[in-house]
């Protein structure tokens, strides 16, 4: 299941996007988690933490789960 996430602007950096969905405690932690994760973006694969993102993107993370942004 796809769950979605909320963004008030028209874009949100990856790094950003990982604490607002709750995947990261905070935006430090962003870089060691792109380093450890398979991370895709729209089916392919990024791992760059300032990476934008907009709304109807869907962030797909192996093991942790898919997210789409939401506007």
């Amino acid at each position: 299941m796809t769950k979605t996430v909320a963004i008030d602007t028209n874009m949100i950096t990856l790094g950003q996007f990982l604490k607002l969905a709750d995947v990261i405690q905070s935006g430090g932690m962003a870089k060691w988690f792109l380093s450890e994760y398979e991370v895709f973006v729209n089916g392919e694969p990024d791992n760059r933490r300032g990476r934008k993102l907009y709304v109807g993107d869907v962030v797909m993370i192996k093991g942790v789960g898919s997210f789409q942004v939401v506007g």
